[in-house]
């Protein structure tokens, strides 16, 4: 199990503990062997290249003039079509527990020592429900559907109370940025502008260690000294940081974009489209977040 998002390490869609067939290109005909660093390689060979690939008399004629490998449609197989549905739903499920937290759960003066309470129980929550399903050997779509949930009304009271009390739009903003970002990974992955390989991996990996530790580190400062412990969530500072937190989710983007297109190419089971989900999910969870932290910090700046 490889970690590729910043906040909770998920499993991938790697089965020897390698990386998800990065400078590698999936086989169409035959045999994984160990050199091809298939992710669903077993020792005895590919188990998903056998049936449908043996069967094809074209496909090694087609890798002699080097068409891109592409799996063919086989049922239980997982396809694009299987992570939009299921991110949809993800994703669908979230927005709909936010929408909900922020109608039900009122963050005037009165109420909202109670909302807070509600929104960082459901946090806890959620980050419990994320590491289960983290540690697990396969996806469960009950779990994540349930994290989900619990992440909706964490938000939905977050941004209903930055949006009331600190900047009005600020969540609007927040989901405009959010989208923007996750449209242009997507096109610059799809151009190859955006290279994944080994270097890339471990630089994103070592960035967003060295980036949670030391926001871990800011908040035990300002759990036990007060105010915002080292600076680094407010004023100028805050802003940097906001700014390297959203590149790092966009970089996990990318990483996100390859686990799914390997996951095709090497003929995934259908129930790794909810692990592509959960993953999508925490990214862009994140990316919204250090936008509505950043938004939060421009605007009491003025």
């Amino acid at each position: 199990m490889r970690s590729r998002n910043p906040v909770f390490s998920r499993r991938g869609f790697s089965r020897d503990n390698g990386y998800a067939g990065f400078n590698t290109a999936p086989q169409a005909g035959g045999p994984a062997v160990a050199t091809q660093a298939n992710p669903y390689a077993q020792p005895t060979g590919n188990p998903y290249a056998q049936n449908p690939y043996a069967q094809n008399p074209y496909a090694q004629q087609g890798q002699q003039y080097g068409a891109p490998p592409q799996a063919p449609a086989v049922p239980g197989r997982m396809t694009m079509d299987d992570v939009v549905m299921r991110t949809a739903s993800t994703l669908g499920l979230l927005v709909v527990t936010a929408a909900l937290s922020w109608a039900l759960l009122p963050v005037d003066e009165a109420n909202l020592g109670r909302s807070y309470g509600i929104a960082i129980g459901a946090a806890l929550i959620g980050m419990v429900l994320a590491l289960v399903q983290s540690f697990k050997r396969k996806a469960s779509p009950a779990l994540i559907l349930t994290y989900a949930a619990f992440e909706g009304v964490f938000l939905g009271v977050i941004s209903n109370a930055i949006d009331t009390h600190v900047a009005n739009g600020a969540a609007m903003q927040a989901v405009i940025g959010t989208m923007a970002v996750f449209a242009g990974v997507l096109v610059a992955y799809k151009a190859g502008w955006i290279r994944v390989n080994r270097r890339f991996y471990g630089f994103v990996m070592a960035a967003a260690l060295g980036f949670v530790l030391l926001m871990a580190v800011n908040l035990l400062f300002a759990v036990f000294g007060g105010g915002d412990g080292l600076g680094f969530r407010s004023g100028a500072l805050g802003v940097v940081f906001g700014v390297i937190g959203i590149i790092l989710g966009a970089c996990f983007l990318a990483l996100d974009f390859k686990q799914v297109e390997d996951g095709i190419a090497y003929g995934a089971p259908r129930e790794e489209a909810w692990l592509a989900a959960f993953g999508l999910t925490l990214t862009l969870v994140w990316i919204y977040l250090e936008f509505l932290r950043l938004i939060s910090i421009l605007n009491s700046s003025d």
